[in-house]
């Protein structure tokens, strides 16, 4: 079994891995297991994702763990790629567009929370995002539905290993991308689809780098969010002076996001690798950083386990990862986590748990399966 498979298998199947990575943080900031490379530090994180010694890939050009069934997209890129690719998708997420969004996902969250018991993930979490993004690749509403299951699919695949769950799955995205983007060379539109495609026709991508960027911002788009959400209301629920002080003060919502962020990341780990000798770290090593638990580093977060929603939030945690490969989702996310806590705090003020909740099999991607919640 390789190194990370390893680390995987032992961070599987926890609730809370918070006792796994302190057992790590223990050993010092840099640790090295099993022929891999481990840190739990802030400092050492955040320093390692800005240095522009580490990459994603080898310095051969090969990619780690690369993917049995979906095309790479930029996030498996190191420049020139990397750059040439994040700048043809990066308008859809600007903050011009992201204000434009805004207006419609407070209309699609107070639709969806006008119900008694629900589902918290399967009823607002999951279909909030996938709106937003559906509209932003310009995915017909009669596709929506399957391309939620879609997007939890992609993701899983950042664990290693393929379902057959998983194959079938990436041959339907793929068909309906394909199908997607036939049309839009018929037919451009004002959609990210539309203008990749003309990106494509002027040669600044290929047909497989279109494809691959596509399923990207599906799980950025998706992923990301409905983690935030879900991580974000068990985190309120399970502290009731933060949910009441949410609910007298809705205009706190941006920092409750910034607190979920840091305190429960929907992305858990990612991983560089040293294009040269840098310290102990030798060429082609990897390192595996542990966001979630740089992101409660006591050296750097006081009382780091506590969750409080006012906290001073300097310096910025390490959820949308650091450096180059920042989420280029980011404003998104926060957009859509704002109105959400917004949405539940004065629509649902006496929201409760009303059963067990599971979580996502996933050891990279953090978030629940199943919250089943009530009004009252």
């Amino acid at each position: 079994m390789m190194p990370r498979e390893m680390m995987l298998r032992e961070l599987s199947g926890h609730e809370d891995p918070h006792p796994v990575y302190e057992r790590m943080r223990a050993r010092g900031p840099l640790i090295l297991d099993g022929g891999m490379w481990l840190t739990t530090s802030y400092e050492l994180s955040n320093r390692i994702l800005r240095d522009r010694r580490f990459g994603v890939r080898y310095t051969d050009g090969t990619y780690p763990n690369a993917s049995e069934v979906f095309p790479e997209s930029f996030l498996e890129a190191d420049p020139p790629d990397h750059t040439r690719l994040r700048r043809l998708s990066a308008p859809a997420f600007s903050p011009k567009r992201i204000d434009e969004y805004r207006p419609r996902v407070e209309k699609i969250a107070e639709a969806l929370l006008d119900k008694g018991e629900f589902d918290l993930i399967a009823d607002f979490a999951a279909p909030l995002p996938i709106a937003v993004i559906s509209d932003l690749l310009g995915i017909p509403d009669e596709d929506t539905t399957e391309f939620a299951d879609y997007g939890k699919l992609v993701a899983a695949s950042f664990d290693g290993g393929v379902s057959e769950e998983m194959m079938r799955a990436s041959e339907k995205v793929l068909a309906l991308f394909t199908r997607l983007i036939e049309e839009r060379r018929a037919k451009p539109g004002d959609d990210v689809i539309s203008s990749l495609v003309a990106a494509e026709a002027e040669r600044e991508l290929t047909a497989r780098e279109l494809m691959g960027t596509l399923l990207l911002l599906l799980v950025a788009g998706f992923e990301t969010t409905v983690n935030l959400i879900g991580n974000g209301t068990k985190a309120l629920l399970d502290h009731p002076s933060q949910w009441a002080f949410l609910k007298a003060n809705p205009d706190v919502a941006p920092d409750v996001v910034e607190e979920v962020l840091r305190w429960a990341p929907p992305v858990q780990l990612t991983s560089r690798i040293a294009h040269e000798d840098v310290g102990q770290i030798g060429v082609d090593q990897e390192v595996n950083i542990i966001i979630g638990a740089a992101n409660r580093d006591p050296a750097v977060y006081p009382d780091p386990n506590r969750f409080d929603v006012m906290r001073v939030r300097k310096p910025e945690h390490l959820a949308f990862s650091s450096g180059i490969h920042y989420c280029l989702g980011a404003t998104l996310a926060r957009m859509e986590g704002d109105v959400a806590f917004r949405a539940l705090a004065k629509r649902v003020p006496d929201l409760r748990q009303a059963g067990p909740v599971t979580y996502r099999d996933s050891v990279v991607i953090r978030g629940l399966a199943t919250f089943p919640v009530s009004r009252s």
